[in-house]
């Protein structure tokens, strides 16, 4: 595989995330850049912690997400809303670097950075009820489908190892 790099959103890359090529998936399965860079900036002027990733293949920027810390919805399902967790969002990779494996080593290494940086908790994540490849690579990914809904998105959760449920 060609060489991955997560490096942290900043001034100089939002320009880079808002180009990633993304046109074949609609912004009611994944918010745009603006979008998630606007929670990005919430998540800092609140002291959240937690990364906004841009995702680079060699030199060019190739998608993003944020993994942070969980600002508590009414939508959360219940078994979240007694203990601190993180939430994912906005995830994407670039349609012509999908296929490749980049997605699921984004993933693991942005789960891997934000547990050694600021501890071990679950994740949850919402997943469109329309968006199929995105349920099928989560739960390739550790997360199990709850029965919660909030608007179209379905609850994805995956716990540590060590609190598996």
């Amino acid at each position: 595989m060609r060489t991955i790099n997560l490096e942290v959103l900043n001034e100089n890359n939002m320009d880079a995330v808002r180009v990633i090529r993304r046109e074949d998936i609609s912004e009611d399965f994944v918010d745009d850049a603006d979008t998630i860079i606007e929670y990005a900036m919430y998540g800092i002027r609140h002291h959240c912690i937690g990364y906004t990733y841009a995702v680079y293949c060699e030199d060019i920027c190739i998608g993003m997400l944020l993994l942070g810390e969980a600002i508590p919805w009414e939508t959360d399902p219940e078994e979240m809303r007694e203990r601190p967790f993180y939430r994912l969002m906005g995830f994407v990779i670039d349609q012509r670097y999908r296929g490749q494996g980049i997605g699921g080593y984004v993933l693991e290494k942005a789960v891997e950075s934000v547990y050694r940086d600021f501890g071990v908790r679950p994740i949850a994540l919402g997943v469109h009820k329309d968006n199929h490849a995105a349920a099928k690579f989560y739960e390739r990914h550790g997360f199990r489908k709850t029965e919660v809904l909030e608007g179209n998105d379905y609850y994805y959760l995956r716990y540590p190892d060590s609190d598996a449920r």
